[in-house]
């Protein structure tokens, strides 16, 4: 019997794809990784990015490690509500916080709403993950990661003063999220 690799999925956030983000840099590197792709219509419909998480996941045979960043943290969270699918494991990082006030140049979390976006979901998720937190992120504060984490039953990992982990923020490759993805691999599927 062969086993099959571990295929990793990105899942960006609501900027999709972005060329020096960690998300781009990761999938560049790995031998075995698909990103969601972008969406043409309904960009803010949290309802048409977990559908194309699942159609990209039906494309996929055997395990798989979803790689979230911000708001596709939160299309993970809702996926796992609504899909059953064996998951290897996540690394969700950088989980915004729909109740904190966002800079000018994101949604507000009241046009996310109306799209959909909250509640999020805060049953534990099926899978191992991982939460990976910046202390001073601007769109959520280390204690809404943590309570994100604690609900999911997600390991929390507090990265200190790195920001949204983005570009902007500083931050293109970001080497941890490999070792990361190794420990994620390293769990057997239950």
């Amino acid at each position: 019997m062969t086993t099959q690799p571990t295929t990793v999925l990105i899942i960006p956030g609501l900027r999709d794809h972005v060329a020096d983000h960690w998300q781009t840099l990761l999938a560049n590197r790995l031998p075995n990784v698909r990103t969601v792709p972008p969406l043409e219509f309904d960009k803010l419909s949290c309802a048409a990015r977990v559908e194309a998480i699942e159609k990209e996941l039906a494309q996929i045979n055997g395990p798989v490690i979803l790689v979230a960043h911000s708001a596709g943290v939160l299309m993970v969270a809702h996926w796992a509500a609504k899909y059953h699918r064996p998951i290897q494991g996540a690394l969700l990082a950088a989980p915004p916080d729909l109740e904190a006030q966002w800079p000018d140049n994101y949604p507000s979390p009241d046009t996310l709403k109306q799209h959909g976006w909250s509640p999020v979901p805060r049953t534990p998720l099926p899978f191992p993950s991982i939460v990976a937190a910046s202390t001073n992120d601007y769109v959520a504060s280390i204690e809404a990661s943590v309570a994100l984490a604690q609900d999911w039953g997600s390991q929390l990992i507090n990265l200190g003063h790195v920001g949204h982990l983005n570009p902007a923020s500083g931050f293109g490759d970001w080497a941890l999220a490999d070792q990361l993805i190794r420990e994620l691999d390293s769990h057997s599927l239950s």
